[in-house]
């Protein structure tokens, strides 16, 4: 119970961290965007339906619609659209593993976890607890400082090339991005099918 309460109180300093790192660049971002418009400097958007990603059968995908709000905001992306982008790729490049990871846990341990369940049920156990925290306050200062230097949202997730494959073209884009929408679905309905059952993602299947 000891090891648990101190596994909070690291998470919660992580995202304290964090949070601290985004509200600085939020700020940042509104004065340059007061300047820019005094300055003249052009602040023209992106629009969100003409960019990649519309695909059929669904077209332009923003179900809840954070694209045609002021949910953040910057001087060359008043709608936020890069910053979304990029959020959107990075979250699907993460249920991608871990929706694939929910189902290998079920087999492999690795060393020192022999013991912690697969699975949301991981979170209850003192090693997948504190491993879980761990992970979240690397990733979080990781986060953060991307964020804050806005190397993050001017990427729009987009990295290259960087095995020379010669694919990362409009079409490979279009095939990630769907890849990553299907994941996050996936990964919420293993975890929630977990919450109700009490059984992870292999044995959801009876195996």
């Amino acid at each position: 119970e000891s090891l648990l309460s101190t596994t909070s109180y690291v998470t919660a300093a992580g995202g304290v961290l964090a949070a601290a790192a985004i509200a600085k660049a939020s700020s940042k971002s509104r004065r340059s965007f007061r300047v820019a418009c005094s300055a003249g400097v052009s602040t023209e958007s992106l629009v969100p339906s003409e960019q990649v990603g519309n695909t059929a059968p669904l077209g332009f995908f923003d179900p809840l619609g954070f694209s045609t709000g002021s949910t953040i905001s910057y001087p060359d992306d008043l709608n936020g659209f890069k910053f979304l982008r990029s959020a959107e790729l990075k979250n699907g490049r993460v249920a991608m593993m871990a929706s694939v990871g929910m189902v290998v846990q079920h087999y492999v341990k690795l060393p020192g976890f022999e013991d912690v369940p697969a699975g949301y049920a991981a979170l209850t156990t003192s090693a997948g607890a504190t491993g879980f925290a761990a992970l979240v306050c690397v990733i979080g200062l990781i986060e953060a400082q991307e964020f804050a230097n806005g190397t993050f949202r001017k990427s729009l997730g987009n990295y290259g090339d960087p095995l020379n494959l010669g694919s990362y073209n409009e079409e490979y884009q279009n095939k990630e991005l769907n890849n990553c929408r299907m994941a996050m679905f996936a990964v919420l309905g293993q975890l929630v099918a977990e919450m109700v059952t009490g059984k992870d993602a292999i044995e959801q299947l009876g195996l």
